[in-house]
Order: structure tokens, then C-alpha cells, then sequence
């Protein structure tokens, strides 16, 4: 019998669960939880309810995620073309046809590839929405946002970057307002049925999920090791056997412990590994676990690595060379989904989403590099934002 101890095998146990027992359970056996978002089990369920809960059901998931990493394909040429010029842009879906993780990404059974699509549909959203200026644009962002809570909550608070946005477009006071209230109304009608479950279900009301202190808890776990020395001794309640064990609010008071005494005798350390070192947790190893042939890992440790160096030299070349007012949503974006995670325990899978607006840039410099003296391939379309670029 295969043990439930990975994600995409516990993600599959609960579909089944679903279709079989009513029950959304995840990390609690036949019991429901509220440990996880449901988007994953619902939508893996949902497929399986058509195609069978054998392999065959799987392998259909799997056909799945690979449709939607050809359409993500489509998404990021329509940004690429918009932000910066069609040549960018087909050399950013050359990147992603050519990158190993995406097939990777697609076989495996988790949110990622699901997420991701969800996260450049947000993005091509965001633009139509800064052109149009209309109510029913925003209500949409507020869909796909909710969609994107349902695989990872933390999408909820991206409504904060029109902030800015707003403010350089000279958004007036009762336009942001309307469009405020049209994302929030539909985020909350999409949610309730989440909340009302967690309601009758536990008899509280649980607004994301029940194990938010985990991610937190680990987060504090620099390379996997144990907290600084010393930290055992003045906090004796504590066993080293356990310190990374827990989700609940005992989780975090443990979480904020360890911080508190890293901060304190050895600054630099935990100053690097709440910095820099969450942005190299996140991007410099691939989300491949399981290499396929010619690709072994250590060769696409090797290539991970210059592919991110490249695309931060892309970024920085194109925040002093391109007219920041196409660039500034997709820079937001990318900032948000990083910076959000600075807190919580960071890898390559959580970066992976990510990575494929980081290659906007790497195509970038590829096309500096060798049409220096060229002009980009696409002049400025009309419009504040550059026109939507969309159509």
C-alpha cells in the first residue's frame, strides 16, 4: 500500500475521499480538516469523477495540466508582447517550451501548474482593467482572485498593489472605491461556501485554513537546522525533537521565539535568510524532483542558476532602459508573489509560479544582447498604459 506521506499522493487519497465519502479531509484521515485550500482536491475530484478514480483518472489530470501550460504559453506571450515587443515575447515562449520543470510540473500532482495559470490570467486581467476603467473588469479580478485563494490564500492581498497603479493612472477617489468594492464583493460571494463549510463543519469561522502556523514555524528553519545555540536553554519548554512540529497558533508563538533569539545572537545570519536568502530559496533551485533524461538534476541545478542570474541582469537592464509605465503591473506582480512569502518557508515550488515572468526578462537582455543597436521590434501602442495589447 503506498503511504500518504508526499503531497501528490495525500491531494489524490482526498479526491477520492470527496467522490467516495462527501468529505474534504487532508493530514487528518477520514476526518474533515481545514488544513489545506480546497482548489486542488476539488478540481483533481472533479476530473476524476469523469475519467475514474483509477490511473486512467490521473493520467487525465495530468493531460489537463499539460493544456493549461500550453494556454500559460499563450498568457505569457500576450504579456511579453505587451510589456515589452512581440520578438521578446516569442523568445520568452521558447524559454518555457524549451525549460525541463514545466514537464515536470505537468505531470506531477499539485497546484502548481493550476496556480500558475490562474496567476497570468490575474496579470493579463490587471492590464485590461487599467485600459478599460470598467466596474465589470475589476468584478473579474476579484473572480480570479478568489480562484487563486482556493490553491493558495496568500493571492488574496494582491488588490493592494493598484494602490500604486491607481495613483499613476490618476484614478479618481470614486473609481477606486467602485472597483474596490466590485473585487471585494466578488472574492466574498466566491469564499462563503468555503467559510460556511468551516462554520457547520468545526463550529468557527476559519477564513483560510487551520495550519497557517506551519508555514511560518518552518520558515524559521534555516537549511535545516536546528534554532542557534543557547536557544534550548532559555527556552526550556521547548525540545529540539519537536521545535518544527505543529500548524496552530502554538506553531507561530514558536515561530516568533526562534526569530526573536536569532535576531538577537546571530543578526547576520537570520538578516540574510529573511532577505537575500528567501529570494535565492525561492528562484535558484528548480522544481524538478524528477529529472528525465538527458536532463539529470546537477545539470539543471547548473542551468537554473544562469537562467535566474541572466533574468535578474534582464531586470535590471530593463528597469533603466524600458518605459516603466508598461512595465510597472508586471513588476508589482512579480514583487507581490515574492515578497509575500518572506515571512513563511520558502522553495523552489512555491518560486516556480513565478519564474516564468522572470524569463520575460531573461528574454529581454537575449534581445538587447543581439539587437543592441535596434530599436524593439513593437512601437509604443497609444494609451496610458500602453494599450492592453490584448485583444
Amino acid at each position: 500500500m503506498v503511504k500518504k506521506n508526499n503531497d501528490d499522493v495525500k491531494y489524490i487519497y482526498s479526491a477520492k475521499l470527496i467522490l467516495n465519502e462527501g468529505t474534504l479531509a487532508y493530514n487528518s484521515g477520514d476526518q474533515p480538516s481545514a488544513f489545506i485550500m480546497p482548489g486542488m482536491p476539488l478540481l483533481l475530484a472533479g476530473v476524476m469523477a469523469i475519467f475514474g478514480q483509477d490511473l486512467t483518472g490521473i493520467n487525465a489530470f495530468r493531460i489537463l495540466q499539460c493544456l493549461l501550460q500550453v494556454f500559460s504559453i499563450y498568457l505569457i506571450f500576450i504579456i511579453g508582447r505587451r510589456v515589452f515587443s512581440t520578438r521578446i515575447a516569442l523568445i520568452t515562449c521558447v524559454i518555457c517550451v524549451l525549460y525541463p520543470p514545466d514537464y515536470f510540473s505537468s505531470g506531477s500532482i499539485l497546484t502548481e501548474t493550476t496556480y500558475r495559470t490562474i496567476q497570468l490570467l490575474l496579470l493579463c486581467v490587471t492590464f485590461v482593467a487599467l485600459d478599460k476603467r470598467k466596474t465589470s473588469w475589476y468584478a473579474l479580478l476579484g473572480l480570479l482572485i478568489a480562484a487563486a485563494a482556493y490553491f493558495k490564500p496568500h493571492a488574496t492581498l494582491y488588490p493592494v498593489v493598484f494602490l500604486l497603479l491607481w495613483w499613476r493612472q490618476r484614478t479618481t477617489w470614486k473609481e477606486m472605491i467602485r472597483f474596490s468594492v466590485a473585487m471585494g464583493l466578488v472574492y466574498i460571494v466566491c469564499l462563503l461556501p468555503w467559510w460556511i463549510r468551516n462554520l457547520i463543519t468545526f463550529d468557527k469561522f476559519i477564513i483560510f485554513t487551520n495550519s497557517g502556523g506551519s508555514p511560518f514555524l518552518l520558515g524559521t528553519k534555516i537549511r535545516g537546522t536546528l534554532p542557534p545555540d543557547g536557544f534550548f536553554a532559555q527556552y526550556p519548554q521547548y525540545d529540539p525533537k519537536t521545535i518544527y512540529e505543529g500548524y496552530d497558533s502554538a506553531a507561530v508563538d514558536k515561530g516568533m521565539a526562534i526569530i526573536k533569539y536569532g535576531f538577537q545572537h546571530e543578526p547576520l545570519k537570520f538578516l540574510y535568510w529573511y532577505t537575500l536568502g528567501r529570494w535565492v530559496e525561492l528562484y535558484s533551485h528548480p522544481f524538478y524532483s524528477r529529472p528525465f533524461w538527458p536532463i539529470t538534476r546537477p545539470v539543471m541545478n547548473v542551468i537554473q542558476y544562469i537562467m535566474m542570474l541572466m533574468s535578474v541582469v534582464g531586470l535590471v537592464w530593463a528597469w533603466i532602459k524600458h518605459p516603466m509605465q508598461r512595465m510597472l503591473p508586471l513588476l508589482l506582480i512579480l514583487g507581490y508573489f515574492t515578497l509575500i512569502y518572506q515571512p513563511f518557508v520558502t522553495f523552489n515550488r512555491y518560486g516556480y509560479p513565478n519564474e516564468i515572468l522572470l524569463f520575460l526578462f531573461l528574454a529581454y537582455g537575449i534581445d538587447r544582447l543581439f539587437y543592441r543597436n535596434k530599436p524593439e521590434q513593437d512601437s509604443l501602442i497609444n494609451g496610458h498604459w500602453g494599450g492592453t495589447g490584448i485583444r
